[in-house]
């Protein structure tokens, strides 16, 4: 039997490597939203959008097998397995490369801005660079050395930081300066990355696995189905933000439209974790009572940390954008509203699950319906409304509709009542118990301090609201300091 408390501490290490990649990450825009004009940094943006959509491809799906395949595996055979893997990703790396530089003319008249073709060949080399680093997660998890996720995460994503935005800043630069230190700190990166992988082999033997590069793929291909048609689905709005509104809306559009990173964190964390105990369960034909256990757990408890955040950043959405991205980016906060009503959802961890019970078929199937759904609406929007706004709520809309589609064909799948699933009577009362508490707090900061400084307000209010959300906690019986309880035990 896997230990909740276990696995919570694991998905602590995870989720606090998550945490510093995406404050870092969050630390670099606001820095160099400050440094670029908005031209500058709206191409600098689509730079990131057309790497991280393209890396799905050209990975393979080869990260996630990982997680999938060395828990069925003893140390020595798994070295091989790992060896085997990387190399692989660093021939995906070049082919990545190469095309990058060979199309990005095609790729900036897409997308309608020509100063991307010269963004695009300067940052070209990254990718064969960095896609031999991935991976490192579901390695570290499958052995439960989850710590070291979070100081590889740290400590890279430190180092991109300084990296990137110091000739920014220190030669008031272009972002062809930050892609010049992004590919400095890049072959470092693969550097470390390259002892990282090592650290669970110490002293192990490397020993020829059973594993087949034809049965990897066998497993890898669905997944790369499924991520091409997630590429599909989260890159519409970008598309369409891109090519009907300009780099200037999409600068905006893009700092706004985001997920508060912790919850990314958390969901991110979780499924990681989960994955390669689900593989584990089922390939060794536990009880699957054992694997919808762990996974309502884990579910509850992302939600019980997830919720009061949204209600803050709901309420609060102008001074955060403000406080980060400067009064300039005012408008991005109208984005960030309606993408955290996404929030409420997306805590449902379905992947894990679907993956480990071998529904990879209807996992893709999924992706590819809310793919069309999501193009065909979307444009369909800018149609009738010709409007930004209209492209956000479209996408918020379908996606909940999509993370409900998986949670009723999981339900039956495994013979679990909907609602055992998905615990709406819980999940209300957090949500009130965080209305209550913020609600009182929020009109006290707005009549006491109406022309303060929103840093002022945003600190003011999470103190006030902090303390009366933990301290009505008893009565309302729910726990919110029970996930530290097995960390400080540890």
């Amino acid at each position: 039997m896997v230990k909740s408390s276990n696995i919570t501490i694991q998905a602590f290490w995870v989720g606090l490597g998550s945490l510093s990649s995406f404050a870092l990450a969050l630390l670099s825009a606001a820095i160099l939203s400050r440094y670029f004009n908005k031209a500058d940094y709206g191409t600098y943006r689509q730079i990131l959008y057309v790497y991280n959509t393209l890396l799905i491809i050209f990975s393979a799906g080869l990260p996630r097998v990982f997680n999938y395949y060395l828990p069925r595996y003893n140390l020595s055979q798994g070295k091989d397995i790992v060896l085997k893997i990387t190399r692989v990703l660093f021939f995906c790396g070049i082919a990545f490369s190469v095309f990058l530089f060979s199309f990005s003319g095609l790729i900036a008249g897409i997308l309608k801005n020509p100063e991307l073709s010269i963004g695009l060949k300067y940052f070209s080399p990254i990718p064969m660079l960095l896609l031999p680093t991935l991976g490192i997660e579901g390695i570290f998890s499958s052995y439960k050395k989850t710590i070291f996720i979070a100081i590889y995460n740290t400590v890279s994503r430190i180092l991109m930081l300084l990296f990137i935005v110091l000739p920014v800043i220190l030669f008031n630069g272009t972002y062809l300066y930050a892609i010049y230190g992004w590919i400095a700190v890049s072959i470092i990166t693969l550097m470390i990355a390259c002892y990282f992988r090592r650290i669970p082999f110490k002293g192990v033997t490397i020993e020829k696995s059973q594993l087949h590069f034809r049965e990897i793929l066998k497993y890898s291909m669905p997944l790369v189905s499924a991520s091409m048609a997630g590429i599909a689905f989260r890159s519409a709005n970008q598309f369409f933000i891109s090519r009907y509104f300009g780099p200037e809306v999409f600068a905006g559009f893009s700092n706004g439209f985001i997920e508060i990173p912790m919850v990314r964190m958390i969901t991110g964390a979780t499924s990681t974790v989960l994955m390669p105990v689900f593989s584990k369960i089922i390939h060794d034909k536990s009880d699957m009572t054992q694997l919808t256990n762990l996974w309502k757990n884990a579910l509850q408890k992302s939600a019980v940390l997830i919720y009061p955040m949204v209600i803050f950043f709901l309420f609060y959405s102008r001074e955060v954008v403000t406080v980060v991205y400067s009064e300039a980016y005012a408008d991005s906060a109208k984005y960030f509203s309606t993408a955290m009503i996404l929030n409420f959802f997306n805590i449902i961890i379905f992947a894990p699950l679907l993956l480990a019970i071998g529904e990879t078929r209807f996992y893709a199937r999924l992706h590819y319906g809310l793919a069309v759904a999501t193009w065909v609406i979307e444009y369909i929007a800018i149609l009738i409304f010709n409007t930004p706004m209209s492209v956000a709520v479209s996408f918020v809309v379908i996606s909940i509709l999509g993370i409900f589609i998986a949670l009723i064909f999981s339900s039956r799948k495994i013979g679990v009542p909907f609602l055992i699933l998905f615990p709406v009577g819980q999940f209300l009362k957090i949500t009130v118990h965080s209305l209550a508490s913020l609600l009182p707090v929020y009109l006290l900061v707005k009549l006491f301090l109406p022309h303060s400084s929103d840093l002022l307000c945003l600190a003011s209010g999470a103190a006030g609201y902090l303390i009366l959300l933990l301290g009505t906690a008893r009565l309302v019986k729910i726990n919110y300091l029970q996930l530290l309880i097995p960390l400080f035990k540890r």
